[in-house]
C-alpha cells in the first residue's frame, strides 16, 4: 500500500510539473530548455524529459532548439469555448452591444476563483486592455464583471472565494477591505448591476450585469468598459446599465427557448 501511495504521489508531481512547463512556455512565448529550467529553477534534465515527451505527444512543436505550444491547444480551446451552448447564444448579443456602444464588451465567467474571458467584442472606439479569450485573472474584487459574479453566485461560494484571496490595491479606488466588499456586493444585488469606478485601471470605467439560467445560477457576466470621460453622467449610471440589463435578459430568454 505504501508503495502505491508513493507512486501516486510521484505521478501527481509529474503532472504538476508538466502543467507548469506548459504555462511557462506560454508566458515566455516559446523558449529553450535552459530558459524554462532557469525560470522554474528545476534541473535541466527534468525539464528536457518533460518537454520531449510533450513534443512526442503533439503538444509542443520545436524549431531549432526553441519549443512552443502546438496547435493542439487550439483544438482543446475551441472545444471548451463551445462546450456550453450558452456561449454561442452570447456571441451575437455582445457583438451587437459593442456596435451599439462603440466600446469593449466582454462576457466573463468564474472558474477556481478567477475571472475567465469567454467572449470579447470590440466597438469602433473600444480601448484595448490586454485581455484575450481564455485569459484568467484574480481581480474579482476590482472589476465590474468580477464583482457582478461574486454578488450573484451563491453566497457560500462568494464568501469562500473572498476569504481565500488577497485584495490588492490596484488604484486609489480599489476596495481592499473584506467587510467593505461584502457591503458593496449587497448594493450590487439590490441594484442588479456592478460598477467599476477606475478600480482596476486608472482612467477606465465599466458596468456589468449577470446572465442567469432559469434556475438562477450564474452563467457569466457581461461588461461594457471605456474611458472615464465617456463613461460618465447619466449615461454611465442609468442608460448604459439599463442597456446591459436588457441584453442579459434577452440572452436569458434565448437560454429558456433555445
Amino acid at each position: 500500500m505504501q508503495q502505491d501511495s508513493e507512486e501516486n504521489a510521484t505521478e501527481v508531481k509529474s503532472v504538476t510539473k508538466t502543467l507548469a512547463i506548459i504555462e511557462t512556455l506560454q508566458g515566455l512565448d516559446g523558449a529553450r530548455v535552459t530558459e524554462v529550467a532557469n525560470e522554474l529553477t528545476w534541473p535541466k534534465s527534468t525539464v528536457y524529459n518533460h518537454m520531449e515527451t510533450l513534443e512526442q505527444c503533439g503538444y509542443l512543436v520545436k524549431e531549432g532548439d526553441i519549443y512552443n505550444l502546438s496547435l493542439r491547444f487550439m483544438d482543446l480551446g475551441e472545444y471548451v469555448k463551445n462546450r456550453d451552448e450558452v456561449y454561442s447564444l452570447v456571441e451575437p448579443r455582445i457583438e451587437a452591444l459593442a456596435e451599439r456602444t462603440g466600446e469593449r464588451v466582454q462576457f466573463v465567467g468564474e472558474e477556481h476563483g478567477k475571472c475567465v474571458f469567454i467572449r470579447i467584442a470590440m466597438g469602433d472606439n473600444a480601448v484595448s486592455t490586454g485581455s484575450r479569450l481564455g485569459r484568467r485573472r484574480k481581480m474579482l474584487h476590482a472589476t465590474a464583471s468580477g464583482k457582478s459574479l461574486l454578488a450573484f453566485m451563491p453566497e457560500s461560494e462568494s464568501e469562500a472565494i473572498i476569504e481565500s484571496i488577497d485584495l490588492p490595491k490596484l488604484t486609489p479606488n480599489t476596495i481592499t477591505e473584506r467587510d467593505e466588499l461584502y457591503e458593496h456586493l449587497e448594493e450590487i444585488r439590490d441594484r442588479g448591476c456592478a460598477f467599476n469606478y477606475e478600480e482596476h485601471i486608472e482612467g477606465l470605467r465599466a458596468v456589468a450585469a449577470p446572465v442567469k439560467r432559469q434556475d438562477g445560477s450564474v452563467v457569466g457576466s457581461i461588461s461594457v468598459s471605456g474611458p472615464a470621460h465617456r463613461m460618465s453622467g447619466d449615461y454611465f449610471t442609468d442608460e448604459l446599465p439599463s442597456t446591459i440589463l436588457g441584453v442579459c435578459n434577452e440572452i436569458e430568454l434565448d437560454i429558456i427557448y433555445q
